[in-house]
C-alpha cells in the first residue's frame, strides 16, 4: 500500500506544478509575438534557430550536473560498503 500512496502524492505534485506553470503561458509578449509573425519565413526560421543555440549552454551545465551527481551517488555508496 505504501507505493500507490507513493504514486498518489508524485502524480498530486505533478498537477500542482503544472498548474503553477499555467500563469508563466502569458509571459509571451505580444509586441515580441507580432513582430516575430510579421518578419519573413528566414527571419522566424532565424529566431527559432537562435532560441535553440540559447537553450544548448543551460541544457549542456543541467547535464553535466546530473551526470556529476550520479557518478558521485555510485561512488559514495561503493565506498560505503
Amino acid at each position: 500500500m505504501k507505493f500507490v500512496g507513493e504514486k498518489i502524492r508524485i502524480v498530486v505534485m505533478m498537477v500542482a506544478v503544472c498548474v503553477c506553470a499555467v500563469p508563466a503561458w502569458g509571459q509571451g509578449c505580444a509586441m515580441c509575438n507580432a513582430n516575430a509573425r510579421s518578419t519573413p519565413k528566414e527571419g522566424q526560421q532565424a529566431l527559432n534557430r537562435a532560441v535553440l543555440v540559447l537553450l544548448i549552454p543551460p541544457v549542456g551545465f543541467m547535464l553535466v550536473g546530473v551526470g556529476l551527481a550520479f557518478r558521485y551517488g555510485r561512488r559514495r555508496d561503493r565506498d560505503s560498503e
